[in-house]
């Protein structure tokens, strides 16, 4: 593993990321003699990392008995909720 002091690293950045991107190899940024920060390639992610299949694994995990009608549909009749139709702001004390 490559070490390199964080002063250095600020100066040549952008050229340490491209070396650790084409080579692999994995730089050790100090700073007072001391590990700060540690420069690792992008693994490509496997297809079990993958958001595909993160969420696919939750297809088949609900299963509705009447249909996504039901998801719309109020719990309550509509008329029990005509009270939120009242104009509020004239009973709010000032």
């Amino acid at each position: 593993m490559q070490t390199i002091a964080a002063g250095e690293f600020k100066a040549k950045c952008l050229g340490v990321m491209a070396e650790v991107n084409s080579t692999g190899r994995t730089v050790l940024v100090t700073k007072r003699g001391k590990p700060f920060v540690r420069v690792l390639p992008v693994e490509e992610p496997t297809p079990k990392e993958s958001p595909e299949a993160i969420f696919g694994c939750l297809r088949h995990f609900l299963a509705l008995e009447k249909g996504l009608d039901d998801l719309v549909e109020p719990i309550f009749p509509i008329e029990d909720w005509n009270h939120l139709k009242d104009d509020w702001s004239l009973s709010q004390p000032k």
